[in-house]
């Protein structure tokens, strides 16, 4: 069976290698007469599971103790609402910075418990860029500032950590985490769906600083408390066991990889591969962002029509190029090149441009 290279920009790509241990551990796990499916998640081997892919993680970004991590059902757009509702209190301002759909999300989530503050926007500008650092209008009594750290749809992606003045840093860093190395330090809450660098749908992983779990937000069910998720070890309720599993075997292939350090040096190879072939293209493929603000993870380009975008799509699927198709809401192509997706798919993607551009440009 041969592979395709699937540029999917979330549920994305999963190492072969993960899969494919996966795939033997399906029926029978470690001798154990049953599937991992089929444990107990307070049985003692899911237990195992579980505690290995935290310190695996912690490991992989170098988290520090006074950090609770969480592994959570749902996604980020769950977390978006919760964030409100465990660090502000009824009312509060909150401070967000929109550079894209999944900002604008943010806001829309949090916009029922906290006075959202929009502390700057590039929206004007088509979020084709970074809002200027200078232009941003901070509350010194905000309860904390949203990020995103990296716009899978528009493109964007923050390069270095804002200061935010002593309000702590919460980000969405669900399509970069772990592509590079990361201080979490810098942050209050980092939190992360895992199906883009992590792992599949299905489970997030909420990185919190342990003080503000002291906060008391906003009355909530104990299912939506992160100190009540955090006193449990994230199994207040039954979790997503095997999504659980599947990450800790993402983390330990992360691991083996060389870490992130490694990653960051792949993940910087592939972009300039793709950015070079599309600035080289002489307009035949064109992409909007700001070169400083261009990410690494998700690359929209557009070609000089609507039908040209469509034939690029179903060529390249012909060719073993999967999920190019841009997002419903800009159109055109989009690459998106997270840790699994090696080099040699760059570079597979690179001539299929060249190749498309010679025959249709």
């Amino acid at each position: 069976m041969t592979r395709a290279f699937n540029f999917s920009a979330g549920p994305a790509a999963l190492p072969e290698v993960v899969l494919r241990q996966a795939q033997e551990e399906m029926l029978e796990w470690h001798g154990a007469g049953a599937s991992i499916v089929e444990m107990s998640h307070r049985g003692p081997e899911f237990m195992a599971v579980a505690a290995e892919a935290e310190a695996d993680l912690r490991q992989l970004l170098d988290i520090p103790d006074d950090y609770a991590v969480l592994f959570l059902p749902g996604g980020a757009t769950t977390q978006q609402a919760l964030i409100p509702m465990n660090f502000a209190s009824a009312g509060q301002r909150a401070d967000y910075v929109l550079t894209g759909h999944w900002g604008k999300t943010a806001v829309k989530q949090a916009t029922p418990y906290v006075s959202v503050n929009v502390a700057a926007s590039s929206e004007a500008e088509a979020f084709r860029d970074l809002p200027d650092r200078a232009g941003w209008q901070l509350s010194p009594d905000a309860a904390y500032v949203h990020i995103t750290a990296n716009e899978t749809i528009h493109g964007v992606e923050f390069r270095d950590i804002p200061d935010t003045g002593g309000v702590p840093l919460v980000a969405d860093f669900s399509s970069s985490i772990a592509s590079e190395p990361l201080d979490v330090r810098r942050y209050g809450v980092i939190y992360a769906g895992a199906q883009k660098n992590l792992g599949p749908v299905g489970i997030a992983v909420v990185i919190i600083r342990r003080d503000l779990l002291q906060r008391d937000g906003q009355p909530r069910a104990d299912i939506f408390d992160y100190r009540s998720h955090a006193a449990r070890d994230s199994m207040l309720n039954t979790p997503p066991t095997w999504n659980w599993y599947l990450a800790g075997l993402v983390f330990k292939w992360m691991l083996a990889e060389g870490g992130v350090v490694e990653f960051a040096r792949r993940n910087a190879a592939k972009a300039a591969l793709v950015y070079a072939a599309i600035d080289a293209s002489g307009g035949f493929y064109r992409n909007e962002v700001a070169p400083s603000a261009r990410s690494r993870m998700n690359i929209p380009f557009f070609l000089p029509s609507a039908e040209l975008d469509a034939r690029f799509v179903a060529e390249a699927k012909a060719a073993g190029l999967l999920a190019l198709k841009g997002h419903k809401a800009v159109g055109g192509i989009r690459a998106s090149l997270y840790n699994a997706m090696p080099v040699a798919g760059a570079e597979a993607l690179v001539a299929f441009m060249a190749d498309f551009q010679q025959r249709h440009g």
